[in-house]
């Protein structure tokens, strides 16, 4: 039977229970890229569920981005997106105080509740974000220790990042859901080191079913995504980020010229 996977709301449908259950096991590999999901009846058996729900799920995960449905063929994960690498000059690089949160002040607090709160701490399990993170950092994943939060600004949640980094266990009061603050300097601070860009790259995919329901947006919603590592001064990998942003209300701007 489709249950409720963890941080999923209460009282969502069971369409949408089974279609994250699916977006995980994708997550995690089991359907790699490139792969053929079951069929109806066998999703339908195997969660106890009738082929509607299962034809709903789909059509979630369709609208998300994750798969393709190929007319009297079936149904087949999407390939990750390609990575495109822009140089720049390493004369630019600042100081990594978390980008979007440098006009936030200390405590995360802004008008109407904006900041960046803490939403979980799920264990790497080996999903293949975590698997990214551990490739990007040089480290197993087991090595590694993750936090999610959501962004809002306006009054409203804007974007939703995740963190990997190479040292832990993490402070109680920084993983508890709820917490408010500048999570990258709470991070760097958790593992008594200085943080600056190595690299960030950016792209764009649909809201998958987790990120959605985060984000308060339809599946399938255009979000940006920017990644990178946060490197320590002497070039060791430190942290890994992935934010996820609502494409309706942010965009990134690149400037060849002073303003």
């Amino acid at each position: 039977m489709a249950t409720n996977p963890p941080g999923t709301p209460p009282n969502v449908p069971l369409y949408r229970r089974l279609a994250r259950q699916l977006q995980e096991r994708i997550d995690a590999g089991g359907y790699p890229a490139g792969a053929r999901l079951p069929s109806e009846p066998e999703l339908s058996a195997e969660f106890g569920v009738n082929r509607l729900t299962v034809r709903q799920a789909v059509a979630e995960l369709e609208r998300a981005a994750a798969v393709e449905i190929r007319r009297g063929v079936g149904t087949f994960v999407r390939p990750p997106a390609v990575r495109v690498s822009i140089a720049v000059d390493p004369r630019s690089q600042r100081f990594d105080l978390g980008s979007v949160h440098t006009a936030l002040p200390e405590g995360g607090q802004g008008g109407r509740g904006d900041g960046e709160f803490v939403v979980a701490a799920p264990p790497v399990t080996g999903s293949a974000e975590d698997e990214e993170a551990a490739h990007q950092l040089g480290r197993a994943p087991g090595e590694l220790f993750r936090l999610d939060s959501v962004l809002r600004l306006g009054g409203r949640a804007r974007a939703a990042c995740s963190y990997w980094v190479p040292f832990g266990p993490l402070p109680t009061e920084l993983v508890r859901p709820g917490h408010a603050g500048n999570l990258v300097l709470e991070l760097a601070r958790a593992g008594g080191v200085e943080l600056e860009y190595d690299w960030r790259a950016f792209g764009a995919i649909g809201a998958d079913l987790a990120d959605a329901e985060l984000l308060g947006v339809p599946p399938g919603t255009p979000l940006l995504v920017r990644e990178g590592v946060s490197c320590t001064p002497d070039g060791s990998p430190a942290l890994y980020v992935r934010r996820r942003i609502d494409g309706s209300s942010a965009r990134f701007v690149l400037n060849f010229r002073e303003r």
